[in-house]
């Protein structure tokens, strides 16, 4: 390999290096902010210590805080309430182009409600593990979700399948329903 190469190669590896310290930089913007939310929303009592951002085109379209106590809703999970509004900012079910900044890894909830809209990359701080230490323990819905229905703590019953599929078939037929 000649010194031209070397050089070259070396090159290309700095300008790779300082590409992804920036890249970082701003992705470490992004997480902040999601941090900052969790902790300014929590001292104020509007719920447990989470928050997150929604980020388009590198920049912050939505943000969300845990707002499960305050509004006496157990869906309003920071992820899933920054999702409702990043909607509502691009006027669209879904969030094709989007990553989200979440200050602790989602819960099953959160991480379907993400897939869903099809957020395209997953950022977070603290692990499902971190959060159990807190009190915060989700791994019974982890393992409730592979369990067969008879298996599950909560008695789920199947009831009136035939009628509900006739609804199945009308939509499976109607011309004019909008693919989500």
């Amino acid at each position: 390999m000649s010194v031209t190469s070397l050089k070259s190669r070396d090159h290309n590896i700095i300008v790779a290096l300082v590409l992804r310290m920036r890249f970082c930089k701003v992705q470490n913007k992004f997480m902040a902010k999601a941090i900052e939310l969790s902790r300014e929303y929590m001292q104020l009592g509007q719920g447990g210590p989470f928050g997150a951002v929604i980020v388009k085109d590198g920049k912050i379209i939505a943000e969300g805080w845990n707002r499960v106590t305050s509004a006496n809703d157990p869906t309003a999970h920071a992820e899933v309430e920054a999702i409702r509004k990043a909607c509502q900012v691009l006027n669209s079910f879904e969030l094709t182009g989007c990553e989200i900044y979440t200050s602790c890894e989602p819960c099953p909830m959160c991480l379907a409600a993400i897939y869903w809209s099809r957020i395209e990359r997953i950022y977070f701080a603290n692990t499902r593990e971190d959060a159990a230490e807190i009190d915060f323990d989700d791994e019974f819905l982890y393992q409730e979700i592979s369990r067969s229905l008879e298996q599950r703590k909560i008695p789920t019953v199947q009831l009136d399948r035939s009628e509900a599929l006739k609804i199945f078939e009308e939509w499976k037929q109607k011309a004019n329903k909008i693919q989500y």
